[in-house]
């Protein structure tokens, strides 16, 4: 029953000494170090190796390391092995922290003041309340609900658009592509959370920041491929955003040059929004592989025709 990790391998010491702790009797290898290949049942990765079916002909599961699966050609994983993609509490605990981080930062004008320093300019900005800061979240998953549960401190109006319907306590929600006219029509400040899937990729268009108020802000932590940077970059220039905190970007890293690097309206980070903590990741991994032995649901498993 042994557990292959194939991801980030300075991370990868740190699972193989909790395994080690946790379920000594389950036997954990680092990649490449696969040893007999037909006693592989389980598979950690953020990338999993090619021909994984003919690699690994008793493989039972796969788990992805992070929140999402768009890197996977799922094709390539059998339809009988369940997928599972990461729920433990760590990337959701450092999403929150992220995207407060920047929610507060474009509420507060934080690009504006980092200018200003750079030209030696003390300048005042008039505070706009929280309660007059109308913050949206597209995307009401696991992350998205604990990203809005934290804003709900700071007073901010919130609401919240996602494909099926949800009811969140304190926030109004919106639910399909009928509903999010309205939903962006009041979003100040919009955070994307969403999965990549066909039907998101290039969301982030000329037509839904057309859609925002004037002057909106933009905060992405989906995946690059969400935002169309033509429509982006002119949306920034005309004012239509005033500006955006990016974590994600397509291709990553961002070539030397790409305009995202110096826009005075961005500020860029190299994908670390969220990042899966090995202390309660493997406790989530090992409840799985124990649920899936029981014969019951698994928590995270990935619905295979929604690509989440």
């Amino acid at each position: 029953m042994t557990v292959l990790y194939k991801a980030n391998m300075v991370r990868g010491a740190e699972w193989a000494r909790l395994f080690a702790e946790r379920a000594p009797n389950m036997p954990f290898r680092l990649w490449p170090d696969i040893g007999n290949p037909t006693e592989i049942r389980h598979l950690v990765a953020w990338v999993p190796p090619d021909d994984i079916a003919t690699t690994f002909p008793n493989l039972e599961l796969v788990f992805s390391v992070g929140a999402g699966v768009d890197q996977f050609d799922t094709t390539k994983v059998p339809a009988h092995i369940p997928l599972v993609r990461m729920l433990e509490p760590g990337i959701a605990e450092t999403m929150v922290e992220y995207v407060t981080m920047a929610v507060l930062g474009l509420h507060r004008d934080l690009l504006d003041f980092i200018s200003q320093q750079k030209q030696q300019v003390w300048r005042e900005i008039r505070i706009t309340p929280a309660k007059r800061r109308r913050v949206g979240v597209m995307g009401l998953g696991q992350l998205g609900q604990a990203v809005l549960e934290r804003l709900k401190a700071f007073g901010f109006a919130l609401s919240g658009w996602n494909r099926s319907p949800r009811e969140i306590e304190g926030v109004t929600c919106y639910a399909g592509v009928d509903a999010l006219p309205d939903f962006l029509a009041q979003a100040d400040i919009l955070v994307c959370l969403l999965p990549l899937t066909d039907q998101t990729r290039g969301i982030l268009n000329a037509d839904l920041f057309a859609r925002l108020p004037r002057g909106a802000g933009l905060v992405n932590v989906g995946r690059g491929p969400h935002l169309v940077e033509a429509d982006f970059l002119a949306a920034l220039d005309s004012g239509a955003l005033s500006g955006a905190v990016l974590d994600v970007a397509d291709p990553e890293p961002l070539p030397a040059g790409h305009p995202f690097w110096s826009h005075p309206r961005i500020l860029l980070t190299p994908h670390n929004a969220s990042m899966t903590t090995p202390d309660t990741a493997v406790d989530f991994v090992l409840d799985v592989i124990a649920r899936h032995r029981r014969g019951e649901e698994l928590p995270g498993r990935v619905d295979r025709r929604r690509g989440y």
